[in-house]
């Protein structure tokens, strides 16, 4: 069983932001088709080592299953975005939940044609957060861009348009991001009619709304089963994919909730799928988001969520790694 329990993590101790690495900038366009070596090797995590608890089963504000999470890493806070009681899965209505560190909900923002949710970013905003997400939900319900939203507690906001909405990308037609706040990096997955493909720029780009070319850019490789999440640490992107386990039928055997990490220099995989069990006594068990963060003690962690609980009543459950090799 790849998991073992762990005391739950105070408020005060769980993450701290690092100092970003020397980056060289390399600029490469939407055809390029693997990356370059523009970006310091770091270590990576080892996803065959087991898993420890951040938290089970905490209520959100709504009934419906998570689908990714953030970090403030200064402000303390966690971030995660459910999809909307009541809206179809097309509409991109989703509700973001602020919640502490033990897994207790604070409040809630609506956020109304959007998108999926399947990644987005906690922004350190001096006491408060600016979340960056997708927006301008296109009739799958996937956002067409990025916008950076200032989280404020029970509102509503409408997807933001025009110079408030962002496509740093020529070209592409879906956006999502994820922060490595370490090495104060962001990771962007877009669409093309080419495929998916995955960017990775300065934090710094975001922070100023000024995004030049990325730092790598590459196809995201074949990576089998349904994608979940994805996030970054140095240089290695961290990739979930699976389906509820053991669900509210046939339980599947283990499950299929695999993580796999990618050499973003290469655009290859540097560890092949690995099955991971965390949490796999809990009902409903679907793989929902990643995110990497250091504690205040210096330790970095992956961090694997899952939506769990029963239909109509879906909690959230964290749990995370801490191996580097």
């Amino acid at each position: 069983m790849n998991h073992t329990p762990g005391s739950p993590l105070s408020r005060r101790g769980l993450i701290r932001a690092g100092a970003g690495a020397s980056l060289a900038a390399l600029g490469l366009g939407v055809g390029a088709q693997t990356a370059s070596a523009a970006v310091a090797a770091t270590k990576r995590f080892d996803l065959t080592q087991p898993s420890h608890d951040l938290f089970r089963s905490a209520n959100t504000h709504g009934a419906r299953v998570q689908q990714s999470f953030a970090f403030d890493w200064v402000n303390k806070f966690l971030f995660v975005a459910t999809k909307r009681t009541g809206s179809s899965e097309s509409a991109g209505d989703l509700c973001i939940n602020k919640m502490d560190f033990d897994g207790n909900y604070l409040s809630y923002m609506h956020l109304d044609g959007f998108g999926h949710g399947v990644a987005f970013a906690a922004l350190p905003s001096g006491s408060g957060t600016e979340l960056w997400i997708e927006c301008a939900a296109n009739t799958g319900g996937y956002g067409t861009a990025l916008a950076p939203i200032r989280y404020t507690a029970d509102t509503t906001l409408g997807s933001p348009a025009g110079s408030a909405a962002y496509r740093p990308i020529s070209g592409a037609t879906e956006y999502t991001c994820s922060v490595d706040p370490v090495y104060r990096r962001m990771i962007v997955r877009y669409h093309t009619s080419g495929g998916k493909r995955i960017a990775v720029y300065p934090l710094s780009a975001f922070e100023t709304r000024d995004f030049g070319s990325p730092l790598v850019d590459f196809a995201q490789p074949s990576i089998p089963g349904t994608p979940q999440g994805y996030t970054l640490y140095g240089s290695y992107m961290y990739y979930l994919t699976g389906d509820a386990y053991p669900g509210d039928g046939t339980p599947i055997g283990d499950g299929n909730s695999y993580v796999t990490s990618v050499d973003i220099n290469t655009g290859t995989v540097k560890q092949d799928p690995v099955l991971t069990k965390a949490g796999s006594t809990l009902h409903h068990r679907e793989p929902e988001g990643l995110a990497v963060y250091r504690t205040d003690a210096g330790e970095a962690r992956l961090f694997i969520g899952f939506a769990t609980g029963v239909e109509g009543d879906r909690r959230s459950s964290i749990f995370y790694k801490n191996v580097l090799v």
